[in-house]
Parts: C-alpha cells; sequence; structure tokens
C-alpha cells in the first residue's frame, strides 16, 4: 500500500552526449551518487554525430528529482546536452547472454523449445556448454533466465540499456541551435 504523501519514483533513461575523454564516467555517475540515486543500468557507446560519445543511464526516480539530475548533468565540463525521457518516449533493448549445460539438450526438443517461445537463439555449442542469446526488455529477459535455471544455468550476464528516443534527436536541434549562435 502506498503510503498518503509518498512521491512514486518513476523510471527514466537519460542520455548524455559528451565528448570521450577519460575520468568522464566518473564524474557523470558522481551526479548520482551524490545524490543517492541507484543506477539501474548504464551504457556507453559513440553517437551517430562523429566525435560524440553517448551514455545511456537508467534510474528510478520522482518526477520532482528528473529536472535537477539533468540540469546537473547539463553542468558538468565536457557535457554537450543531456535529455531525461520516460518509458512511452524511447524504444529500448537489452542483451542477455546465458551459458547452460549441453546435456541439457540431451533430453528431446524441451529446451529447443524453450529457446523457441523466447525469440532467444544458440550462439555457440561447445562439449561442454552451449551459449544463447536473448534480446528484448528486461522482463522478457528475466523470464527466460528463471526458466533456463530449472535446467541449470553456468553463466548468466545482461547488457545495459541501448534506447533511440522516438522525437527527432533533440541533440542535432541543439547543436545546430548552438552554432547559429556562434555564427550570430
Amino acid at each position: 500500500m502506498i503510503q498518503p504523501g509518498r512521491v512514486m519514483d518513476k523510471e527514466y533513461t537519460i542520455t548524455v552526449f559528451t565528448e570521450n575523454h577519460a575520468g568522464l564516467l566518473s564524474r557523470v555517475v558522481s551526479v548520482f551518487t551524490r545524490r543517492h540515486i541507484n543506477i539501474e543500468s548504464l551504457t556507453t557507446s559513440a553517437s551517430s554525430i562523429p566525435g560524440i560519445h553517448r551514455f545511456t543511464i537508467v534510474v528510478r526516480v520522482p518526477d520532482t528529482m528528473i529536472g535537477k539530475l539533468v540540469s546537473q548533468l547539463d553542468k558538468q565540463v565536457e557535457v554537450l546536452k543531456a535529455f531525461a525521457y520516460q518509458n512511452d518516449e524511447i524504444v529500448h533493448q537489452e542483451l542477455a547472454l546465458y551459458k547452460v549445460p549441453t546435456e541439457a539438450f540431451n533430453d528431446g526438443t524441451r529446451v529447443e523449445k524453450l529457446i523457441r517461445s523466447h525469440n532467444a537463439r544458440i550462439l555457440e555449442i561447445e562439449p561442454e556448454y552451449i551459449v544463447i542469446e536473448k534480446t528484448g526488455h528486461p522482463e522478457e529477459i528475466e523470464a527466460l533466465l528463471q526458466e533456463l535455471r530449472h535446467i541449470g544455468i553456468y553463466e548468466f550476464v545482461r547488457s545495459g540499456r541501448v534506447a533511440i528516443v522516438r522525437p527527432m534527436e533533440r541533440l542535432n536541434n541543439y547543436l545546430k541551435e548552438m552554432e547559429a549562435l556562434g555564427e550570430g
């Protein structure tokens, strides 16, 4: 039961566009650490703009806090711009790898049907183990993990969230505005 007056946390995906410099990850993470905010997922990669790096960070915070977080991220040196999105504003996936004993496939088609029903695929077959790949939302990845635990699992790993925003890319518009101000 929700207590009266208690602020509910909501899941947000924050994208931070930066230059790619050593030590920047630590400064970005410290914005969350100082506020005692747990990072649910963190992924870094190159962006669609050459020379620009992208952080994709998933957090659960009250609505009242998300604007402050984005503002603090924007103030970091070498951060070009940060944006926050709710789940209905993004298309997102995670990737998971599961290592299961090869002997699990000896009982007929049970595991094969399980893999097909979860839209997963086999990446590697070795005498001792098989590596299975699954992409999807966290609950889909967790569902397959729970079923594989019943047959045995040696190892499991999942990536952080990767996301593309549904609205047209705000960073490109922001960079064009900054370029226009610099020319004016």
